[in-house]
């Protein structure tokens, strides 16, 4: 049976907590100070450690200090004196949730319920770790260059516990996959992983996909509507692109951070939610602090378990091992047996991978569709077969602008060989890229009739 020492001086909390957790299956020890409880785990370290933060002597948050084994005991934090800061210093500390007075009981049961399987948890995932490692496999990652060993270390350590977790990287890095594989390693996964692109949603929309909305509460709610916090309780909620949400709901992102609790769109009637939050952002977080696209107080809510993801040009030969990973996977779907040339391999290194992992995961299906049997060099774009530094383009003085704009947009969509990548590079919208060359497709024909309408009139003038 799991043991839990409660830590509070407040006879009457004292008493109902106890109540509680011995329903849900604890032996229980009760101390009234700091000095109380060290004595206590000194004869025996509990399971949980259920602490307020204020005490008589001293604050509950030191007691992580004396745990002789912090893997294997939760820290459960209550105070009636929140703040953003206070939270996140707790969940740096150690502490593993943060519950605001008064405790929400549901809330506080769903901790207790997920916190005896805990030790067996990091057990599992510390020999888990090892394992993959050998194979260069992590949950839905892949790769074993000391990089991704790096992250492989930190996605295991943050596992097991509630901390929200930030993940910072280039686009095509894999930071769905590093938040898919927190919440399998995790005491939520056996309920929902929900993955939500802030920046694909609309902003008149998005408080509705995140909380719901009641029938009726505007034009177009012809019914009720639960949103990504209910559907997703005791699950994992990753929210993509993060700095992408707008300011005003920002502070209601941050109140379900602190209470648990949200609000459908309609009503005003509160919902408890038990819901673990993992943010990702290809941005710097604080430079979108600093722009004013991202809350101060959100950030440091969420900036509890910062991970960086790392770019492909700095995994090494990870770039091999996941390039013939997908072309294994091709071969597989369509009973085929095609292979990398050697001056393929040679041209995968020298490409810097501006799109990451993805970007390789497309190039690899281009090639294995080009290909006969061997995927030669001269099957990759053009901007991977010839790493090089990109061509100078020289223009005429006098040249207007709307010729020079041509020739570069031409120029680098010839060395890009991809229209997104091309109107990544010029700093234009994909659509903005695509009127251009309808544009210059439709000169170009009006030139070549032209001269055939001019031919017309001369047989004409002739006959």
């Amino acid at each position: 049976m799991p043991h839990l020492l409660l830590v509070d001086d407040d006879p009457e909390a004292l008493e109902w907590l106890t109540e509680l957790a011995k329903g849900e299956g604890f032996t229980v020890a009760q101390a009234d100070s700091l000095r109380a409880a060290r004595i206590h785990m000194s004869r025996l370290q509990p399971d949980v450690l259920l602490t307020d933060l204020q005490l008589p002597d001293g604050q509950g948050i030191e007691l992580v200090n004396d745990l002789e084994t912090r893997d294997s005991t939760e820290v459960v934090l209550i105070t009636g004196h929140a703040s953003v800061e206070s939270a996140v210093q707790a969940l740096r500390l150690g502490a593993t949730d943060y519950l605001v007075k008064p405790v929400d009981v549901e809330r506080l049961r769903a901790i207790l319920r997920r916190v005896p399987r805990t030790g067996e948890l990091r057990q599992e995932i510390g020999e888990l770790r090892e394992e993959l490692r050998k194979l260069g496999r992590y949950g839905h990652l892949l790769g074993s260059s000391p990089p991704m060993q790096k992250l492989y270390d930190q996605l295991g350590r943050v596992a097991p516990t509630s901390a929200t977790v930030l993940l910072v990287g280039e686009s095509g890095t894999g930071k769905e996959l590093a938040a898919q594989t927190v919440h399998e390693m995790s005491r939520r996964k056996r309920a929902p992983f929900l993955p939500l692109n802030c920046g694909a949603v609309s902003p008149q929309l998005i408080e509705s996909e995140l909380f719901g909305h009641e029938k009726g509460s505007f034009t177009g709610a012809d019914r009720q509507h639960k949103g990504y916090f209910e559907r997703c309780h005791g699950g994992t909620l990753f929210l993509d692109e993060i700095t992408e949400i707008p300011q005003e709901l920002q502070v209601k992102l941050l109140r379900v951070l602190e209470t648990g609790t949200f609000m459908r769109v309609g009503t005003t009637t509160a919902i408890s939610t038990d819901v673990r939050i993992i943010c990702a952002t290809n941005r710097n977080p604080e430079a979108a602090v600093t722009d004013g696209k991202l809350r101060e107080d959100l950030y440091h809510r969420l900036n509890v378990f910062p991970i960086a993801m790392p770019p492909l040009r700095e995994r090494g030969t990870d770039i091999e091992l996941l390039a013939q990973h997908f072309l294994d996977v091709l071969n597989k779907q369509e009973a085929a047996n095609k292979t990398f040339a050697p001056a393929t391999i040679a041209a995968l290194y020298a490409h810097s991978w501006p799109g990451n992992v993805r970007e390789l995961k497309n190039y690899v299906q281009r090639a294995f569709i080009l290909a006969d049997e061997v995927i030669d060099a001269h099957l990759a774009p053009a901007a991977v077969a010839q790493p090089e530094s990109a061509p100078l383009l020289s223009v005429r003085v006098g040249s207007t602008l709307e010729e020079v704009s041509r020739r570069l947009i031409e120029a680098t969509l010839a060395e890009c060989g991809s229209k997104r990548k091309a109107a990544d590079m010029l700093g234009i919208s994909l659509k903005t890229l695509y009127n251009r060359l309808a544009a210059y497709k439709s000169e170009d024909l009006g030139k070549r009739r032209a001269p055939a309408e001019n031919d017309d009139d001369e047989h004409r003038d002739a006959a």
